[in-house]
């Protein structure tokens, strides 16, 4: 598809027909039968499933297990809620990316053009131009173009739930909404105990829900910013308005964006991060694992050594360590959100340097957060438990996908002796099926 997401004209992936994709609203038990007709290629290739390819149709048939719209349980009140895509945009190809990513010497991806808020931002001009430090012109738009910025209508002094979904290939974002606080109340679709934050960190994989009380001078507009965190950005600011109906949404916020909290400051992003913990009433991890497992950085620089898939009997707790380090040049630890694929696992602890025995007694198993992302920061580790009780070949990987793309990911292969009987032809076209069979699982 031919579109503008940032008021230059790009070559995007859409479905049907639409940029960002269209919304798919279900409630908790409803039983979802999707066909998708792919003209490019889709699907965990080579894990759970084979590449869905060119004009191929697959069926996707799951029951909605998660929350989706407006909660039954009336957990919280809210008045409205809003959905906010954050994403980040390149000029160049993901083909060319990937191309460059698999020469030798490597050629990096670069840093972002664009910071996209619901597929909306602006590459030539800044929406904030007078307010900030910039050499590009103020942005002049008549509200109808397709890099219009994103507008939230709120009336005042209502609550508003906001669900927040980063799906970046590269960037990590902190996200704020002028003299607003917000309260965190999910993650990953986990309640989590409620905390106020005045700025929030989030990550590629990463969703939340926030509360916001509107509460401040109804006769004023308000910036929402999206900055990049964690990598020394070259990229603007994101920003959308948050518009008070009490005034036209034509009428710009009158002082500057909030400003996102320097790159490499981990402690703060760190504080964000330990607030997140479950609330009254989550399941507990088991008290013990069955496995143990560290991901050390690589001895030999090859990091192509070894199959990556992992073999875990049904209903066995794994335990995983991931632990960061170097990169094989100095100085190159960085932040990486780890994904995993068919399951929610709970984060017992973060610590910084090398993981050690002893750290086994700073886990926290009483209000360990459930999530299916978790972030390790730089030279630090992440501690992680799950249960195994979801029959399948799931794949656990880094959600920076240039990291992904060079190879930073594993494969959990779960009881899949409860696996129904699955065509050889199925299985065989990636390394977790061809492993199957060799092993005369099927």
């Amino acid at each position: 598809m031919i579109r503008k997401p940032d008021c230059l004209e790009h070559v995007v992936m859409g479905i049907n027909g639409q940029f960002p994709g269209p919304t798919i609203r279900a409630e908790v038990g409803d039983i979802l039968d999707i066909a998708l007709t792919n003209k490019l290629f889709n699907g965990t290739a080579s894990i759970s499933q084979c590449a869905i390819n060119p004009g191929e149709t697959y069926h996707y048939r799951f029951t909605v297990d998660r929350i989706c719209q407006r909660d039954k349980t009336n957990r919280f009140h809210y008045d409205g809620e809003f959905n906010l895509l954050l994403s980040d945009l390149w000029h160049t190809s993901s083909h060319e990316q990937e191309v460059g990513l698999s020469t030798k010497p490597l050629k990096w991806i670069g840093e972002p053009q664009t910071l996209l808020i619901n597929g909306r931002g602006q590459f030539n001009c800044s929406l904030a131009s007078k307010f900030i430090n910039t050499t590009l012109p103020q942005c002049h738009l008549k509200g109808d173009e397709e890099c219009a910025p994103q507008i939230l209508d709120v009336e005042p002094n209502k609550t508003y739930r906001i669900r927040i979904a980063s799906t970046t290939s590269l960037a990590a974002l902190n996200l704020a909404i002028s003299n607003h606080k917000l309260v965190v109340v999910e993650v990953d679709g986990n309640y989590v105990t409620p905390f106020a934050v005045d700025d929030m960190d989030i990550y590629s994989g990463e969703s939340y829900s926030v509360l916001l009380h509107t509460n401040q001078n109804p006769n004023k507009n308000y910036w929402l910013s999206i900055g990049v965190r964690g990598r020394k950005p070259n990229t603007p600011q994101g920003l959308a308005i948050l518009n008070y109906k009490t005034i036209s949404a034509l009428i710009f916020p009158t002082s500057p964006p909030p400003i996102t909290p320097l790159w490499n400051d981990f402690e703060h992003s760190k504080a964000f991060t330990k607030k997140i913990i479950a609330k009254m009433g989550t399941p507990q991890p088991p008290e013990h694992s069955d496995h143990y497992h560290i991901f050390n950085p690589p001895v030999n620089p090859n990091a192509t050594i070894g199959n990556g898939v992992y073999m875990f009997n049904l209903n066995e707790v794994v335990d995983v360590i991931l632990q960061n380090a170097n990169q094989l040049i100095g100085n190159g630890s960085e932040i990486h959100p780890w994904h995993l694929h068919g399951h929610d696992f709970w984060v017992l602890g973060y610590g910084e340097g090398k993981f050690k025995s002893g750290d086994v007694k700073k886990f926290n198993f009483t209000q360990a957060p459930l999530r299916n992302t978790a972030v390790i920061f730089p030279y630090g580790w992440t501690a992680l438990r799950f249960k195994a009780d979801n029959p399948g070949v799931w794949a656990f990987h880094c959600h920076i996908e240039p990291h992904l793309h060079m190879g930073m990911g594993v494969v959990f292969a779960e009881g899949v002796h409860k696996v129904g009987k699955i065509p050889r032809e199925a299985l065989t076209c990636g390394l977790t099926g061809k492993k199957l069979i060799e092993n005369g699982r099927y």
